[in-house]
């Protein structure tokens, strides 16, 4: 039995607290899987931070003949600024897509082409988002090629090469005149396309969308015979921009006989019923590698467009923010992969995933159709997260509250519900500590590592979480229902209501469970039983569901409590 928390029991008629006993309590805990199939959304663990994500299938160099994917982002390991001094991937089998793999840091740039540190500190320049491509010789010889966005002005153009997807990178265009530039074009937010006959093309730009065809010689210059395109597409802030307005994070990709650009597109003023917003990725389809482009959509918001109770527009997750990502295809299904703001600021992104639909019409003039992907909580598991498996609260998609949030770059202020950014420590480590800490690499997913927390759950914040799936052969076990949600009172009387579907009655939402927290609660670790009422689960549940937590409380703008994590479990069968 554990002996460190505090289990209670919340009745849904009355609400009132009785402490569970050792026995019940026992059998509740059989109930609770721990092994975590469905990892949910972010798809890597909760205590890394990889934004900007490029997503490639690429065969295992350890397993001939077996596909991975691996994912190419920026390291948000700084805490006070956007990225890192390093870059990592991560990586995992097309055939486990809820298991990704720490590979390691690929490239540090704190060396000059003789070997020399750039400084007495060893100081390694600071790295944005990344792209990667793959070259193969007439021998067979695959070679992978890392555009880091180096932030050093003399270096911005630096590339990489390795033999394996999962490097590490070398730095393979110093210039010859002087050891600590490089030679090359790129610019911010590079990315780099082989097509399928062989020939290069380039992307970059930040505001001002820019391109080339690439001397392949090189990788890093422009084709001799070639210019640069400069204004592929129209800018935001450009009297040609357009319905392009782009901003940046340039991604390239070919489907059949399509060209298809994805980048991160500031909204108009009003556009979907919002504020202005780059926290959208778009794209753009051509016949031709160069252009000219027609104008597809969004793929994704990562402010989570939703309705509120009276049908107005709202962001149902952080309103303000950036992102970066591409699409994939893997075992045919695709996906956008791009990523979503924690914490107070903009600098401890996650990456992120959603499932979308592409259609194209093969010809010339044909068009290019993608599904807007739905910002949720089940990432890769398209049918539903496992309630049985206990989840992180910082999973939630869902985070509103009765005032909207007030953003003074890169600061957030919240008046309700919000993911503290968390970086795998012990409890008690600063930030920089619990990021230095070693023990998460050894079990990435463990519940002890693997989490954020919920914060600023004031009344009438909102959180949620899309999907779960209530497996209807499991559901029809005989014991009673229970949602065990770990949390840490903050000593303010108030209720969190358990809603299904909706937040909202009036939008065909379901309460199905009902806490009650007192002032005088010890504010510790505490395990709160909520007993699922008998008609949901029997009628109701069975499915695929977004389960909501409202809290409700007399005492205004202040917190009731953190959310820590939470599972449902069966007691006394």
């Amino acid at each position: 039995m554990k002996t460190r928390k505090l289990m209670t029991f919340v009745a849904v008629a009355c609400c009132t607290l009785v402490t569970i006993s050792c026995a019940q309590q026992a059998q509740t805990e059989k109930s609770e899987k721990l092994e975590l199939t469905t990892v949910g959304n972010p798809y890597m663990p909760l205590w890394e931070h990889i934004p900007d994500g490029e997503p490639y299938v690429f065969e295992d160099p350890d397993q001939p003949g077996k596909y991975r994917v691996y994912v190419y982002g920026s390291h948000d390991d700084l805490i006070t600024m956007y990225c890192g001094r390093n870059q990592v991937v991560w990586s995992a089998s097309v055939d486990s897509l809820n298991n990704w793999r720490y590979d390691g840091i690929i490239l540090v740039v704190d060396k000059n082409a003789k070997g020399e540190p750039f400084d007495s500190v060893g100081t390694a320049d600071v790295l944005f988002a990344p792209d990667v491509t793959m070259t193969t010789d007439a021998n067979g010889k695959k070679t992978y090629w890392l555009f880091p966005n180096d932030q050093t002005g003399y270096r911005n153009g630096l590339i990489a090469k390795s033999d394996r997807p999962d490097g590490p990178f070398e730095v393979c265009n110093w210039s010859k005149d002087n050891p600590n530039q490089v030679d090359g074009i790129y610019g911010f937010d590079p990315a780099v396309f082989v097509d399928d006959d062989g020939r290069i093309y380039g992307y970059w730009g930040f505001g001002h969308s820019m391109a080339a065809e690439i001397d392949p010689a090189t990788m890093c210059t422009v084709k001799p015979g070639t210019k640069v395109v400069d204004g592929m597409i129209g800018g935001y802030q450009e009297p040609n921009g357009g319905d392009f307005r782009f901003f940046e994070a340039s991604s390239m990709r070919k489907i059949k006989d399509k060209y298809v650009f994805i980048y991160s597109r500031f909204t108009k003023e009003g556009e979907f019923g919002l504020p202005t917003s780059n926290y959208t990725l778009a794209y753009c389809y051509s016949d031709n590698p160069l252009g000219p482009w027609t104008y597809g959509g969004t793929i994704i918001d990562g402010r989570a467009r939703e309705k509120d109770e009276q049908g107005h527009v709202i962001a149902s997750a952080v309103a303000h923010g950036n992102t970066h990502g591409s699409i994939c295809e893997i075992n045919g299904q695709w996906y956008v992969f791009y990523h979503r703001q924690t914490g107070t600021d903009e600098f401890a992104r996650q990456a992120m995933v959603a499932p979308i639909e592409v259609k194209v019409e093969e010809g010339k003039g044909g068009k290019v159709m993608i599904s807007e992907g739905e910002y949720n909580s089940c990432g890769f598991a398209l049918n539903g997260l496992d309630p049985f498996e206990r989840h992180s609260a910082g999973i939630a998609c869902w985070l509103t509250a009765t005032k909207p949030v007030i953003h003074e770059y890169p600061n957030n202020k919240f008046f309700g519900s919000y993911v503290e950014a968390g970086y795998g420590g012990e409890p008690g480590m600063s930030k920089e500590e619990a990021l230095a800490s070693k023990a998460k690499y050894d079990a990435p997913y463990d519940i002890r590592y693997n989490t954020n927390r919920v914060v600023n759950n004031t009344d009438g914040s909102i959180v949620g979480y899309k999907y779960f799936n209530f497996d209807a052969e499991r559901m029809a076990n005989k014991g009673n229902l229970m949602l065990d949600l770990r949390l840490i009172p903050e000593g303010i009387d108030g209720t969190i209501e358990v809603w299904m579907d909706r937040p909202w009655a009036s939008q065909g939402g379901k309460l199905i469970g009902k806490a009650a927290l007192k002032a005088d609660m010890k504010q510790t670790s505490t395990d709160v039983a909520i007993s699922i009422s008998n008609e949901a689960k029997e009628k109701d549940l069975a499915g695929k569901h977004a389960i909501f937590f409202v809290f409700k409380s007399d005492t205004k703008e202040k917190s009731l409590c953190i959310l820590e994590d939470f599972v449902f479990l069966f007691q006394g069968k």
